[in-house]
């Protein structure tokens, strides 16, 4: 064996002791929890035993568990390779909520990425190239990045509850919460999983992720403190439903305060209890609706037909062979049909006024939204009294 192999091999040696050390505690009480509770998510029992989803990850560094580079131009650059992965499971949550899709991520075309000459416009593009990192816009794996929400990541390589191996890339915010995760779906992308974790492995393997805590949530604005005339004007005059977050951030508002607060017509509270009435009509009229769910750092985007519904254990989901969606209709509070640029969407937030999902009907571009999708939303149980 050549001195340098003999050298690596006993720093990894060195290296795992040193991991094992580090925090048993929490490894060990991880393994019996995973006894207890089987079944038990990985994101429920980081709140069980007190910490976030990335320090229990971090307990396994060196037993199929690799930590990746944790640069912002890593992030793009992973996700950027990772579009010759193939078939892969993208997942994306927030609190209340889950979204997963099978498939593969669309690259963009040469062309899309070209300069155009002009100085003003090739500095937008750039920007906006930067935030999708060379493709997932639109098609089966179709995603949103907010790379500077992102802090740490993963390469996971574990047998999985079927007893077959499952190959990852996990990554997560500043307070270890989960952003998104890719599972390998294929057997010819195993080389090129390889190949990345290779390329991207941090020098630094140890456990010490020093995770900060969430960030308190912004206090709203009082209401009579709003330019209420201007703020439903400036609705009035929106001409694409991609203003909305422009007016938001103009007037300081909350997404939720902006509904309560539209003009009249625009907003219209409706019951948790919709959502079931929105995917359950979906399903049975085969209507195409588009599904926005995420967090800080991730947006994930399915759009389509879906088939089956169904209940369990305090969540309303769609199981359906490549699209999944998991709501935990138990911690959704309320609802809203919204009308914005010619647009309609319905909205449900949880009990802390956060948005879990949104909803659109999918159309063709340049055409008026179907009727189906309408008449869907007109039909959503409506709270007596709260229209505003």
């Amino acid at each position: 064996m050549k001195r340098s192999t003999l050298l690596f091999t006993l720093c990894s040696v060195l290296l795992t002791a040193h991991i094992q050390a580090a925090n048993p505690a929490l490894a060990d009480r991880w393994s019996t929890l995973r006894i207890e509770q089987p079944k038990l998510q990985v994101r429920d029992a980081a709140r069980t035993l007190g910490v976030s989803e990335a320090e229990l990850l971090a307990t396994n560094i060196g037993k199929g568990v690799t930590r990746l580079q944790n640069e912002e131009d890593s992030f793009r650059e992973i996700m950027r390779r990772a579009l010759d992965l193939g078939t892969v499971l993208a997942t994306t949550r927030n609190e209340n909520g889950v979204i997963e899709r099978t498939g593969i991520a669309t690259r963009l075309k040469q062309k899309e990425e070209a300069e155009t000459g002009a100085p003003e416009k090739d500095s937008e593009r750039r920007e906006r190239l930067r935030n999708i990192a060379g493709g997932y816009l639109g098609g089966e794996i179709d995603l949103r990045f907010h790379f500077l929400k992102w802090k740490y990541a993963f390469a996971v390589v574990q047998p999985g509850r079927d007893g077959a191996t499952n190959r990852s890339l996990q990554f997560f915010d500043a307070s270890g919460t989960s952003a998104h995760k890719i599972y390998l779906k294929n057997e010819a992308g195993i080389a090129v999983f390889d190949k990345l974790v290779a390329d991207f492995r941090l020098a630094d393997q140890t456990t010490d992720l020093k995770i900060g805590a969430s960030l308190p949530k912004t206090t709203e604005k009082p209401d009579n403190q709003v330019d209420l005339k201007e703020f439903q004007l400036a609705w009035t005059e929106m001409t694409d439903v991609h203003q909305f977050n422009q007016i938001l951030t103009e007037f300081g508002l909350s997404r939720e305060q902006a509904f309560r607060l539209a003009p009249e017509g625009m907003a219209e509270r409706i019951t948790s209890a919709a959502v079931r009435d929105l995917l359950d009509e979906s399903a049975r009229r085969q209507i195409s609706i588009m599904a926005f769910l995420g967090n800080e750092a991730v947006t994930q985007i399915f759009s389509g037909k879906i088939t089956k519904t169904a209940a369990s254990d305090g969540w309303y989901n769609v199981l359906d062979p490549e699209f999944n969606l998991h709501l935990r209709e138990s911690n959704l509070k309320n609802g809203w049909v919204v009308k914005r640029g010619n647009v309609t969407s319905v909205e449900f937030f949880d009990k802390n006024g956060d948005l879990v999902v949104s909803f659109f009907g999918v159309r063709e571009r340049a055409k008026p939204q179907p009727q189906s999708w309408l008449d869907l939303t007109k039909n959503l149980s409506r709270q007596a009294g709260l229209a505003n």
